[in-house]
């Protein structure tokens, strides 16, 4: 078993050093993920996904761009 921040270092990163992200849905958005920081919001994902595991993938996968694009 692998622990989260090695499965999804980017997102653990995120979290413990730039900004906070929301998961869930609510009435102000039609994404089920978005990552904010101090300025706003940086990115929304989809609305849906078939399972948590592709979203959590694409999270990290849009946070490697916006850490590479601000340098985290």
């Amino acid at each position: 078993m692998t622990s989260f921040s090695k499965t999804y270092p980017n997102i653990a990163y995120w979290t413990e050093s730039c900004g906070w992200i929301e998961i869930g849905y609510d009435e102000f958005s039609q994404s089920f993920m978005r990552v904010l920081d101090e300025g706003g919001t940086l990115w929304e994902s989809e609305h849906k996904y078939a399972s948590f595991d592709e979203a959590l993938d694409e999270l990290e996968a849009a946070l490697q761009k916006i850490i590479d694009e601000f340098g985290g």
